[in-house]
C-alpha cells in the first residue's frame, strides 16, 4: 500500500510544486523580501524536504533541520493576512500545475490552506 507522497509522484511532484510556487513568488513584491534571494535553491530544497517528509517521504528534512517548528521558523518575518493570502495565491497556482485527482488535490490543499493560516503571526501592515 503506498502513501500519499508515493501515490501523487514522490519528491519529483513535490519539488516541481515548489519549484511552481517559488516562481510566483518571485515575482510578488509582498512575499519576495521575505525569502532569501542568495539561496533561494536552499529555499526550494528546504521546502521541498519539508512537504515530502510531513507526506511519507523521506525523513532527510528533519534528520538535516531537526523538528520543523514552523512557527518558531517563521516568527522572523511579518506574516500578516495580506502576506498569507499571496502566498496562498501562489501555492494555489502550484497545486494546480500538478494536475492531481480532485481528491489528492483537496487533500493537498486543505493541508496547505491550515498551515498558511498558522503561519499569521501578526495583524499589522
Amino acid at each position: 500500500m503506498s502513501n500519499f507522497y508515493e501515490q501523487i509522484g514522490g519528491r519529483a511532484t513535490f519539488e516541481k510544486l515548489v519549484r511552481n510556487f517559488y516562481a510566483g513568488v518571485r515575482e510578488d513584491q509582498e512575499l519576495w523580501p521575505m525569502y532569501p534571494q542568495d539561496d533561494l535553491e536552499g529555499a526550494i530544497q528546504r521546502l521541498t524536504g519539508f512537504l515530502e517528509q510531513y507526506w511519507g517521504g523521506p525523513g532527510t528534512y528533519s534528520e538535516e533541520r531537526g523538528h520543523p517548528r514552523l512557527r518558531m521558523r517563521h516568527q522572523p518575518f511579518a506574516v500578516n493576512p495580506k502576506a498569507k493570502e499571496h502566498w496562498l495565491t501562489h501555492m494555489r497556482a502550484a497545486v494546480d500545475s500538478l494536475g492531481l485527482s480532485e481528491l489528492d488535490d483537496a487533500m493537498l490543499w486543505s493541508y496547505l490552506d491550515r498551515a498558511a493560516q498558522a503561519m499569521v503571526n501578526t495583524f499589522d501592515d
